[in-house]
């Protein structure tokens, strides 16, 4: 039996009060994989490090922008894509991305020196830091106030599929020969083909058309959702009165009224990022330093990214029940306690039992992160204060990698997690300057 949402509702509204539906679920997993395959990309270069640093002879310094350049690209992209989501919409900017890092993914399997290798990071880094804020945006404009943190952080642990795709890639095809880290970049270009999928299998924003002034096309995909839940459309929807808006540029960010979340979400950007890639993308690195040979490091660094999925399972529960910031700031909290530890750990035991517990809190962060940030901005600004958001944390990407010998010289890996520490006590700490938005429409004042 089907019910009436009422003439009465904006088409926000009819959105946000509709159950999850298999619309919603294919969305979530229409771009989760994309962010799946994203999160492989990522990943796959830390084992690719490990292995040209024993195929190439390449020293710490290099190794260092081989792991840097490619950050570089997303800070970038990150803040082109918010723009670019923003005035032509979000599904058009994510299936780009995907096209653009999946055939550079391709090209790097072909490097012929350090220099190639670093131009395809780099052009990797421009799709990559533009598809994650535009995939979180588009997301979380569809699901239903109630349940939206909770999605969005389900969308985020697609990142965890990825990082073990690249963990199983370097364990079973980086080490069976000289060219394996070429087929593992190879498998990389999955993404090109996906694109098509993309463009032409998930909607767009109903917000953002509504903006654009292109009511027909807004009411017709909050139709279909509404036909998935089994309920029935308005005989006369109400018609948006805020259409055809211009898009702000990111001046905009830093307005007055504004200014406060974003100097607080670019903190806890810039902590997360510096943190978490300073200690992942050198994990297998580390691990061969401590005596292991390629193939054991890589398996358990296998073993530490799995400790990823129930993190993202808490932290989906957390961001309904406590709220976006308590769950933020408490698993920032418990990821600069595990890197403290790690930092001290004086055996394999150790360092993999411990390298899990930041594996845990650290990829929670980043769920509840991911569910505050599109909450922060109005729909008119959202992609570009989600995209400039992970824009200046790239910087951090950029410097960590950087950081990691200059520390790892200074005072070993004690110096170098307990650095990592004081990043994430500050993401904690910047947390509690954002909105809480819980249960809240998209479309409410902030």
């Amino acid at each position: 039996m089907t019910t009436s949402v009422g003439p009465a509702l904006s088409r926000s509204q009819r959105l946000d009060r509709l159950p999850f539906t298999r619309r919603h679920g294919r969305l979530v997993v229409g771009s989760g994989a994309g962010w799946a395959l994203d999160a492989m990309d990522v990943g796959l270069i830390s084992f690719v490090m490990a292995a040209l640093a024993a195929q190439w002879g390449l020293d710490d310094t290099t190794l260092s922008l081989v792991g840097s350049i490619g950050f570089a690209g997303m800070a970038v992209g990150a803040g082109l894509g918010g723009l670019l989501a923003d005035r032509v919409g979000r599904r058009q900017v994510f299936a780009v991305t995907l096209l653009v890092y999946g055939l550079a993914t391709g090209a790097a399997a072909l490097s012929w020196s350090v220099a190639s290798l670093l131009v395809f990071r780099f052009v990797i880094g421009l799709g990559l830091g533009a598809e994650l804020p535009v995939a979180a945006t588009l997301v979380s404009e569809f699901a239903p106030a109630r349940i939206r943190g909770r999605v969005v952080v389900a969308l985020e642990s697609f990142w965890a599929v990825g990082w073990v795709l690249a963990a199983l890639i370097g364990y079973l095809v980086v080490p069976t020969s000289d060219s394996g880290w070429r087929w593992a970049l190879a498998l990389g270009a999955v993404p090109a083909v996906y694109a098509a999928v993309v463009r032409f299998g998930l909607p767009e924003s109903v917000r953002f058309l509504e903006l654009r002034g292109r009511d027909a096309e807004a009411e017709a995909v909050v139709r279909r959702f509404e036909e998935s839940a089994g309920v029935t459309p308005p005989v006369e929807p109400v018609t948006a009165t805020h259409a055809a808006a211009p898009a702000p540029g990111p001046a905009a960010l830093w307005q007055a009224g504004t200014r406060l979340r974003t100097a607080s979400l670019w903190a806890v950007w810039f902590g997360v990022n510096f943190s978490y890639y300073g200690a992942f993308i050198w994990l297998p690195s580390l691990l061969v330093a401590s005596g292991l040979d390629l193939v054991r490091s890589f398996g358990y660094t296998l073993v530490i990214t799995l400790a990823q999925l129930p993190g993202y399972a808490l932290a989906a529960v957390l961001v309904e029940v406590w709220g976006r910031r308590p769950t933020l700031s408490v698993f920032l909290a418990g990821s600069a306690g595990s890197a403290v530890v790690f930092g001290t750990a004086d055996s394999t035991t150790t360092m993999v039992a411990v390298g899990m517990a930041l594996s845990f809190f650290n990829l929670g962060a980043w769920g509840a992160l991911y569910a505050v940030t599109p909450e922060v901005y109005p729909t008119a600004m959202r992609a570009t204060g989600s995209g400039w958001a992970a824009g200046f944390g790239r910087i951090a990407s950029i410097l960590a990698p950087l950081s990691v010998p200059l520390l790892s010289e200074g005072g070993d890996n004690v110096l170098v997690f307990t650095v990592f520490a004081g990043f994430f006590l500050l993401a904690a700490g910047a947390a509690w300057g954002l909105p809480e938005r819980r249960g809240e429409s998209m479309d409410a004042p902030v």
